[in-house]
Formats: C-alpha cells, structure tokens, sequence
C-alpha cells in the first residue's frame, strides 16, 4: 500500500475512533515527514486526500484542521485484523481469586446517598478530625523542610517517624529497636508485604473465623490456603490451636488480638499468653493485627508483640482510625531476620517513601497530641458503642444475638433469628434507609448467612438509634412474611406467588 494512503487511513481511524476530536490541528506536513523519515510531498498527499475526502479542511498559513462533522467509518483494511488478546485469559490465579470476591459483593455495598444510615465501613468519624491542627503541622514542615522532603527517602520510612514510632509504642509495651520499625502505607499494604514475605502457593495460614476481609484477600492473593479457626464470645478459640498445628502444619496464624474485625471483642490477657505459648512450642509465627493503636488507660490490654520473648510476633498498626484514614500511614515491627527482605518486597512496590505527610505526621505527634487525640475518639465511640448496644436490646426481636465489642473497637457482629439471611434482607433495608455489611465476606467459606456486621464509629448517637430502629423493623417485618400461612388453592382462591 503507498505510504500516503497508509497516513491517510491510520488519521482516518483516529478520527473515526475519537481519538483526533473536530478542530484539533494535525501535525505540519514538515514535521510529520522529519518523525516518519519520509518525504514531505508524501505527507502532502495524504492531507490533500484527507481534505478532499472531507475528513479535515486546511487553512492557508495556519495548517489543516479535523472537520467538525460526524466521520464516516474508515475504509476498511486491507487485511484481515489481528485476533485481540482475551485479557481475562491472561489473568493470574491470584486476580481470578480477587475478581470473584468482588462479584460476590455485588448489589451489597451503598454509596453517595446521603439519606441511607450506613453501618457499612469501619472507618472514623470525619467531624473529629483534628483538621486544623494537621494543617499546622503540615504547613510548617513545608515551610521548614520543603526541598527536603520533595527528594527520595529510605523505604523503611520518614527516620523521625520511625524514631517517634520506636519510642511511642515503647511506652506501650512493644520493646524493639529503631530498624525493626518500618512505616507502611496503611496495615494493609502491611499484611501484602507479609504474604509475599513468607507465603508459597499452598501453604497453610490459620486465620480466625470470622474475621477481616482485607486479610483474607492478602493471604488469597498469595495463593495460601486458608483454615479457618472459630472465635468464640472472647475471641479466638485457642484451645483449637494445637489440633490444626498438627494437621496442618500452618506458616503462620494471622488474628486481632484487639477490638476485632468484626465482632469487636478482645483476648484476654492469660488467653494472650496460651496462644503465645503455642505459637512457641510449635515455631507457628503470629501477625498480630492492631486494627489502630495500642490501646491506653485502666482497661488496656497488653499487644502480643509486648509478650513475646522469642521473636514470633510480627506486630501491625495504623494511624487510620485515630487521625485520618486518609494518610495511609501504618506502621510494622518486624523480627530483625525479616527487615531485609520485607524492605526489598516493599521497594519493589513503592520505591521509595513519600516523606511529606510522614513528616507531617511526625510534627503532629510532637507535645502528645496523638495520645490527646486517641483519648477523644475512644471516649466518643465509647459513647456511641453503648447507645448501639442499648439500642439492639430495645430494636431487635428475640431470636436476635450480637457479640459485645471493647470500648476501643468499631464494629460488632448481629446474628439474625433462625431463617433470616443477610444478604436476602439488604434490599429491604436499604428501601428503608439503612445499609450493613453481610456476614459472609468475613467467613473463609461464605460462614452462617445469619451474621451481619454494624460498624458504628462514624455515626454520631441519634443516627444508631434511628439506624438500628430501621433495622429492627425490617427484621420483624421479614419475620412475619415467614410465619404467613399460604392460602390453600381451591375454589375462590389463588395460589400465592
């Protein structure tokens, strides 16, 4: 085919494709010709053709422009197109495994609607974030540290954060050295990093049941295969553990020793230490998931990685439920062995850290306003967990259970009565304005489609109360369409449908 028809058709496809929109200017003929090392005449040929075809109108001393009018379909090609590549084909197993969870949430998950009361995410209050004072701090390391810290930065994170971080969780109980503290982008990008770290396809990774789904889909991801171990009214059933160990033979046992995903409860502390002392006779490493920070006050409760003594813990954090979700600032403290090879999985991820907000943040924990922080929140969902609790005990009709979360926890897991599924019920709630997470996204295998999840950090009281007032009435409602007789089909009558 002559080049200039070639030219001619590639503009012709472009336009008819959109990618070359009316009145935009096509490259002079001069500089088209020097990039295709051809000829300028022959690139003249091909815009005469384009213009005369109607495809584009040039202007004298200005150049030639794409017509402003509905192309017609380029002429066809001259062979046969090539078969394009099936991408779905193409896909890992670990994408297959992702792309099928997300179908299954499908048609269950609320956004932009303003009038819904949505027990859905268990994410913190907005209206307490200490905007202003963040912006302060911001502000100044900019003013202070600008050129600084527009540059690259290690992997492992900002070192004052990393400093602060070492120091603050000291004071918590968690006793590591400055190189055993790395900053992630969020708990999440920590438990990938942990999975890529320590997972072959087909290992074994216990996991509780129920628990958070973003660590299931980590595991998952990395081809693990997941036991599920059953929690029970404190959390995890430890006594379970020894039998899996030895069925099994797991790489490592992820759980939320604090304020779990879902249900909200909390190890106590001599089940802290049994499952420790498992983790030890049978050399199980534990990734304990914070969920936030340590916990504060008389009640606290002491972190896994404060207890450990023989280096099994790999211990999570994040700043996301006490400042801003935002930030995507989290924290790990790793076993010495595995800095190094954590530190290579994560710069093949990120190259390198962004060490702006990590230094805003490090100036905004300056004079302990995360502690002061972390007591205004924790009072507030405290308040907010008890007008919850009391607010089931009056909405929710007998039949109806719910787990009893710490006051440091966001979110607590309802068993509706016998016969009643989550999944089933979720249209009608949201027709009546309130939105939750069904049970079965925190379950290894889809678990009992009774549960249901409230989240209820993010609502201030009135709206629980209202909210779980909705939620009650679409229970009983749903209750009584079960015990409705069907009317017997015979003379006068219809069968119902």
């Amino acid at each position: 085919m002559p080049l200039s028809v070639q030219i001619r058709r590639h503009v012709e496809r472009l336009i008819a494709d959109g990618v070359l929109v009316p009145e935009a200017k096509l490259p002079a003929t001069r500089d088209l010709a020097r990039a295709l090392r051809l000829n300028r005449a022959t690139v003249a040929v091909a815009y005469d053709a384009l213009v005369a075809e109607g495809w584009a109108h040039a202007h004298v001393g200005q150049g030639t422009f794409v017509a402003n009018r509905r192309a017609p379909p380029p002429s066809p090609p001259e062979r046969t197109p090539a078969v394009p590549l099936q991408w779905d084909g193409a896909l890992s197993r670990a994408a297959r495994r992702l792309l099928d969870e997300a179908r299954r949430r499908q048609g269950t998950e609320v956004t932009g609607n303003p009038g819904v009361i949505s027990f859905l995410g268990a994410s913190p209050d907005p209206t307490l974030f200490p905007t202003e004072e963040f912006r302060r701090a911001l502000n100044h390391v900019i003013k202070r540290e600008g050129g600084a810290l527009l540059e690259y930065h290690p992997v492992a994170g900002y070192v004052p954060l990393r400093r602060h971080l070492t120091a603050w969780l000291g004071r918590h109980g968690i006793e590591a050295r400055e190189e055993e503290v790395l900053v992630v982008n969020g708990s999440q990008q920590g438990l990938d990093l942990i999975a890529r770290a320590l997972i072959d396809p087909g290992d074994a990774v216990l996991v509780e049941e129920p628990t958070y789904p973003g660590a299931l889909q980590a595991f998952a991801a990395a081809q693990a295969r997941l036991v599920p171990v059953s929690m029970g009214p404190e959390g995890l059933r430890v006594d379970l553990l020894p039998a899996l160990v030895d069925q099994h033979h797991p790489k490592l046992l992820y759980c939320q020793p604090s304020g779990h995903n879902p249900t909200g409860v909390s190890l106590p502390p001599a089940t802290r230490l049994a499952l420790l002392e498992i983790a030890r006779r049978s050399r199980l490493a534990v990734v304990e998931d914070g969920f936030g920070a340590p916990d504060e006050g008389a009640g606290a409760t002491t972190p896994l990685r404060a207890l450990d003594r023989h280096g099994l813990v790999i211990h999570l954090g994040t700043l996301s439920k006490i400042l801003f979700p935002g930030l995507r600032v989290g924290w790990m403290v790793a076993p010495p062995a595995l800095v190094a090879p954590i530190l290579r999985i994560k710069q093949l991820a990120d190259l390198n850290t962004g060490a702006l907000l990590q230094a805003a943040v490090f100036r905004f924990c300056q004079g302990r306003r995360l502690e002061r922080q972390a007591r205004l929140i924790r009072a507030e969902y405290g308040r907010r967990r008890a007008a919850l609790l009391s607010a089931l005990e009056r909405e929710l009709p007998s039949g109806s259970t719910w787990t009893v979360p710490d006051e440091n926890a966001f979110s607590l897991l309802v068993s509706l009565p016998e016969g009643l599924d989550a999944v089933d019920l979720l249209p009608r709630a949201l027709e009546r304005g309130v939105a939750y997470a069904p049970g079965i996204f925190f379950f290894v295998g889809g678990g009992d489609g009774r549960a249901l999840r409230l989240a209820y950090a993010a609502l201030p009281v009135p709206r629980i109360e209202d909210g779980v007032r909705r939620l009650g009435e679409v229970v009983r409602e749903a209750q009584r369409r079960r015990r409705r007789p069907a009317h017997p089909v015979g003379a006068g009558a219809l069968p119902v449908v």
